[in-house]
């Protein structure tokens, strides 16, 4: 396939994508392997550690007890890049590490092979930002800690500085992979692992933006989501769109340290319809979402079902659609109804926060 994208300067934005030819909603502009990539801590132990597919029963390494895997194939398939961590969690077995350490570890297994990845056509490892000078003194400290946490688990594969590829700072790397990481989901937008793309990180954000990143297993895809033209810039959101303007601009400073500039930020043109209805009654919902979020961590879907659609069922009449603490009780309980095989509810639910995301969006429907 031609590329349909490529690498262009951005004025005040720094380095791109721009598409190279007119390019129509839906379109498919890019498919990109990870350069490394893991099954996510909600999703361990659920899904195949290499094609990211949900199954049961999935087969477990004998060796470190963690991975697992849909058959021998996805194993042997597996084992170039588990071979090395394999050892590392079995030297801290019963204990795990976090997402980003492992994630980091596969990254320097990777880079001391030396071998050459399709996903760095556009941009490598080594060209990624991390953004160490602009992070609060909380965020380095929290990257400092995570250094320390990956050094004690690859301590039977890296024994000392020595072993790492050469330059290698730790630090660094752990600012790289944090701002420039991507969420896999399935397709019922599950969080299912977090993977590296080097080149795709070359794509910056807008809060309207002209393209949407999908997964198919772990390859992830770039389609438009509206017709763009040659030379126009690719832009992706690196977060839910669904928030305020004040909320996003929030969220981008703490977690990609810039200041969104984009239209929709600069004029707060869709705050209104997020917090359309009265005012105490959306700000009950919006009180709860910590214990929902906590109910889904303890993988509590039964109860999520039942306190989300008691907030929905009270605020009937009183909150429109559109109002986003709304909407997030839409998703926690269309989530919590996949997770439970109740195809009938997660549809019902889903199909309400259709207009939200197009009103957002500013897409009607056909």
């Amino acid at each position: 396939m031609a590329r349909r994208l490529q690498r262009s300067s951005c004025g005040h934005r720094g380095e791109g994508l721009t598409a190279t030819g007119a390019t129509a909603p839906g379109q498919l502009l890019h498919s990109a392997s990870p350069y490394a990539y893991i099954p996510s801590k909600k999703a361990r132990g659920s899904v195949c550690d290499y094609c990211l597919s949900r199954k049961e029963p999935l087969l477990r390494c004998s060796q470190c007890k963690m991975a697992r895997y849909c058959n021998a194939t996805c194993q042997k398939l597996a084992w170039a890049d588990h071979k090395r961590e394999c050892k590392c969690l079995r030297s801290i077995y019963p204990n795990i590490p976090t997402d980003m350490a492992r994630l980091v570890a596969r990254i320097i297994f990777k880079l001391l092979t030396g071998s050459p990845c399709s996903s760095e056509e556009l941009y490598s490892v080594s060209d990624l930002q991390s953004n160490i000078k602009e992070m609060s003194e909380e965020m380095k400290g929290g990257l400092g800690q995570l250094t320390a946490m990956l050094q004690f688990y690859m301590k039977e594969e890296v024994h000392d500085a020595s072993q790492l590829p050469p330059g290698l700072n730790l630090l660094h790397l752990f600012g790289q992979v944090t701002c420039n990481c991507f969420t896999i989901s399935n397709g019922e937008m599950q969080e299912v692992g977090v993977g590296l793309y080097p080149s795709m990180s070359l794509l910056n954000h807008s809060c309207d933006p002209n393209s949407v990143i999908v997964f198919e297993g772990k390859q992830l895809q770039l389609h438009a989501v509206r017709q763009i033209q040659a030379d126009e810039e690719l832009t992706v959101s690196y977060i839910d769109v669904m928030a305020t303007s004040q909320e996003r601009r929030r969220q981008l400073e703490k977690q990609y340290c810039f200041t969104c500039d984009c239209n929709r930020c600069e004029t707060a043109d869709k705050d209104a319809d997020m917090l359309a209805g009265e005012e105490h009654s959306w700000k009950e919902i919006k009180e709860s979402i910590a214990k929902v979020e906590e109910l889904q961590l303890a993988e509590n879907w039964e109860q999520i079902v039942d306190m989300c659609q008691a907030f929905i069922d009270k605020n009937r009449d009183i909150l429109p659609d559109t109002n986003l603490y709304l909407v997030k009780m839409f998703d926690a309980t269309m989530d919590a109804c996949i997770h439970l095989a109740r195809w009938e509810d997660a549809l019902r639910n889903g199909v309400r926060t259709l207009h939200p995301y197009r009103l957002d969006q500013n897409i009607r429907p056909d």
